[in-house]
């Protein structure tokens, strides 16, 4: 499990997000299991309680499952769901964030566009 907890938010949700970093980065695929409430308590050094309320976040959100007696899985299609669910997430707070400070900074659409353009290119990005 990559990453560190911070003071930024609650622990359960720096859990819940940690775990979907994971299945992003492909760490988790669909079909395999995910770390414990026990090992993710052990390697944070909290409760529990604490990490399981994180995991059954991701539970509620169809993105894991219980197989009884074995532990937490990454469930089918759980990718795509965690892409969307960021995709707009991301829409509706980088990307807005970005042409308010465009627009405040007197940029056109185009320059706008331009720079993107720009930074995609650096980044590699397809």
């Amino acid at each position: 499990m990559k990453g560190m907890l911070n003071d930024q938010s609650l622990i359960y949700q720096q859990i819940a997000q940690l775990l979907e970093d994971g299945i992003l980065r492909g760490e988790y695929p669909a079909e395999t299991p995910v770390p414990s409430t026990n090992e993710l308590a052990r390697a944070f050094n909290i409760n529990p309680a604490t990490a399981a309320k994180g995991v059954n976040r991701l539970v509620d959100e169809g993105l894991l499952y219980k197989r009884r007696g074995i532990g937490m899985y990454v469930a089918p299609g759980a990718l795509q769901a965690l892409r969307q669910k960021r995709r707009q997430a991301f829409a509706g707070t980088q990307v807005q964030a970005l042409v308010r400070e465009a627009k405040r900074l007197g940029m056109t659409r185009q320059e706008l566009l331009d720079l993107v353009e720009r930074q995609a290119k650096e980044e590699q990005l397809p």
